[in-house]
């Protein structure tokens, strides 16, 4: 094609100056039937040349086998994906590949092209494509201890399949949001390849004025280990995430009404992976195949698990009281009389409160309370202090927690007895519950109070398997002794049988 000056010259000299074709090629260098073809072309619009697809005898044959490879590549980091000098040479090895390192590398480079945009596509919630999945908190009464509570559970659905999965938590937070993702995804074995999300504030920090979101530390954390792509919903818009609204209303209405009676929720969440998987044998309401059919697909287009399981956990520095508590969310939590007035380092996460030391050691462990002014003492690491001051023990909570036998042991207890159980106590409740230690104490008693040593021992043959040992019994009885006789016959007896009269 010539350039637009030359056009436009031929143009202007053929059809403004009545110039003729010869003349005109001439004085461009062109031929003249080139210079009659710019003159009275009528139609300049570009020109929309169909892609040529020339056969290919070497390629062809293979062509679906390494798309079948890309496509499951891209579920991995790219760090785990096959380099095309690889796939060349599956290809020798697998199906007798005869072509070149090269041809495989164009057709790669290429494929990846069309497939990325492909797959970019396919991601879109709205589409209800597969791999596509939405995320949201419903509530349910439950019945706790004779006390109707509501808690929230987290619900995410697939779209394209209508398959769900939930779990029930305490509460709303950080903890509970992210615990509930990473349950899903190591259950199911897979990550969906975009996340619909309404604007939580475990996820959204600020709504940005240009529709983008500032988000948390830890939900962005989450989502660079796992590598799906996250959407948000415009404010006040949840109808753009109303495929998981509707399952929301449907796991409560199906399986959590009546109020559930529970006293572990670990317990009931177990369950719960069945229910949500029986409910895939119905067929779906438009594509009159079944669910369980249609979340293969689900799976399919859905990412690889990463290699290690991300730990929904936060930590702070928080500064303890005169008495070694701490504050989280409006409860305390007892640490150690040495952290008294200073710092200690907080492992916090959806159902447990670790207390830390500056490298990391555990000091003391509680389970998170939900609710208000609620406070959680683990008396271990104060069993020590209490030890120099063993009079103030019946004026603490320890003691009113005490199993009653050892109430009884410590009541009767000099105060060097009492010292030597306290230390007894703070040595052994580091690793062991408090079950074993009365089981000690209340053999050991069998024969009278007993000194703390002899717990001790009964204790340590428990929990090493050797168990109590058994009076000795014998299996035949001693032979049985002459009586013995006072006097002189048995000097007659000895003198009449040596024959001395």
């Amino acid at each position: 094609m010539l350039a637009v000056a030359e056009i436009n010259y031929i143009r202007h000299e053929a059809n403004r100056k009545d110039c003729s074709y010869a003349y005109i090629a001439r004085r461009i260098g062109r031929d003249p039937r080139t210079v009659k073809k710019y003159a009275e072309k009528e139609d300049f619009n570009p020109e929309i040349k169909p892609k040529q697809n020339r056969p290919s005898p070497v390629m062809d044959p293979v062509k679906h086998i390494v798309d079948e490879w890309l496509l499951e590549d891209f579920k991995k980091k790219k760090k785990f994906r096959r380099t095309a000098k690889r796939i060349w040479e599956q290809l020798k090895e697998k199906f007798n590949f005869t072509g070149s390192d090269r041809t495989v590398r164009n057709y790669v480079a290429n494929r990846k092209i069309e497939l990325l945009d492909e797959a970019s596509q396919a991601a879109l919630p709205l589409d209800n494509k597969p791999g596509a999945a939405q995320v949201d908190f419903g509530e349910a009464p439950f019945q706790y201890q004779g006390e109707e509570i509501v808690l929230p559970y987290l619900v995410l659905s697939y779209p394209y399949s209508n398959a769900f999965y939930f779990q029930v938590f305490p509460s709303q937070n950080k903890e509970c949001f992210l615990e509930g993702l990473k349950r899903i995804f190591h259950y199911t074995g897979s990550v969906p390849r975009t996340i619909r999300f309404d604007n939580l504030s475990p996820a959204v920090k600020k709504i940005l004025p240009n529709g983008e979101r500032q988000l948390t530390e830890d939900f962005q954390n989450f989502v660079l280990h796992y590598g799906f792509d996250y959407e948000f919903c415009n404010p006040n818009s949840g109808n753009e995430k109303g495929h998981v609204e509707a399952m929301v209303k449907y796991v409560r209405n199906n399986f959590l009404l009546p109020s559930l009676h529970v006293m572990d929720l670990d317990e009931l969440n177990k369950g719960l992976w069945e229910k949500s998987e029986n409910d895939r044998e119905r067929k779906h309401y438009e594509k009159e195949t079944l669910i369980s059919q249609l979340f293969e697909e689900d799976q399919k287009a859905s990412l690889i698990l990463p290699s290690k399981e991300y730990r929904c956990v936060r930590y702070e520095t928080l500064k303890a009281d005169k008495y070694g508590y701490i504050r989280i969310e409006k409860n305390s939590y007892s640490t150690s009389p040495r952290f008294a007035l200073n710092k200690v380092v907080v492992r916090i996460s959806y159902n447990k409160i670790d207390i830390l030391t500056d490298e990391h050691q555990l000091v003391v462990s509680h389970s998170r309370l939900y609710g208000q002014y609620r406070k959680s003492m683990k008396w271990q690491p104060y069993l020590n202090l209490m030890a120099k001051r063993p009079l103030a023990l019946k004026y603490t909570s320890f003691y009113d927690q005490l199993p009653s036998e050892w109430q009884t042991y410590l009541d009767a207890c000099t105060v060097s007895e009492k010292q030597e159980a306290l230390k007894f106590l703070s040595s052994v409740l580091k690793n062991h519950q408090f079950e074993k230690v009365t089981e000690s104490l209340i053999i050991a008693s069998e024969y009278g109070h007993p000194s703390i040593e002899s717990i001790k021992q009964v204790f340590y043959q428990l929990i090493n398997g050797r168990g109590i040992r058994e009076e000795v019994q014998f299996k035949k009885a001693l032979p049985s002794m002459p009586e013995i006789s006072r006097g002189l016959a048995h000097y007659d007896q000895l003198m009449e049988g040596a024959g001395i009269n």
